[in-house]
């Protein structure tokens, strides 16, 4: 029998080989770290796309803030939007409008129907394709919203990565048909834009940012599209 104080055999390999055992705990540790969100290096960027896509679109909930830091004098357009959606389409939050007079105002889009809480006026009916913004609730449209240009994205390939707290994202570069983005925003012109994609190492979108023709006639504008799939539950309904 083994007396209690003998060494297993793997014990005295690790004894006599310390560089051994350091390589050991290092794997220890790696695999321990199950929090780490390492990204899928060994995907194609067309999957990985493609598995944003499907992500997107089970999500119950979207939380997102869709905004530019400027637009071009003169233009009516949107400045950001901000809140949550579904997939109903549906969508609630606030807004912000570039106009001759700068308009926030809380939101409500759903069942093809836009409501904006305005100063003076309450609740009141408004085309958003009249300032020159899309339906916020078509953004969530899973055939020919925010996910359809996942996939409609030409020209793909791995950009750098970096950390934000435990995850590790990585980026996905490549050109959007004019066609494709002006399905999603209407007001845009025809010609092609600059796409990046941050994604988690799950192939969960993180950002979105695209430039180009977004007001035809007008300089390029850059949106940053920031979401969040696991956005908190609301209750969406028309208020008139």
């Amino acid at each position: 029998m083994r007396a209690d104080c003998e060494p297993l055999a793997w014990q005295a390999v690790f004894v006599r080989n310390p560089t051994l055992l350091l390589a050991a705990l290092l794997v220890v540790v790696l695999v321990g770290c199950s929090g780490i969100d390492a990204p899928s290096d060994d995907q194609a960027p067309a999957d990985r796309l493609a598995e944003a896509k499907q992500s997107f679109d089970e999500a119950d909930y979207v939380g997102f803030t869709l905004a530019t830091e400027e637009l071009p004098s003169g233009l009516e357009g949107l400045l950001s939007a901000e809140g949550v959606g579904t997939h109903a389409p549906a969508f609630k939050g606030e807004v912000e409008v570039q106009t001759a007079l700068d308009i926030i105002a809380p939101l409500i889009a759903v069942d093809g129907d836009v409501y904006a809480q305005l100063p003076f006026a309450g609740w009141s009916e408004l085309d958003p394709a009249a300032y020159g913004a899309p339906d916020p609730a078509e953004l969530m449209d899973k055939q020919s919203g925010i996910s359809s240009l996942f996939t409609a994205t030409r020209g793909l390939s791995d950009g750098e990565s970096e950390r934000s707290g435990e995850k590790v994202l990585t980026s996905i570069e490549g050109t959007l048909p004019g066609e494709a983005v002006k399905q999603v925003f209407p007001s845009s012109g025809t010609d092609d834009f600059a796409v990046t994609y941050t994604l988690t190492g799950e192939n969960a979108l993180d950002k979105i940012t695209v430039s180009g023709p977004f007001y035809a006639g007008f300089a390029d504008v850059t949106y940053t599209i920031d979401l969040n799939l696991d956005a908190e539950s609301v209750e969406i309904e028309a208020p008139i």
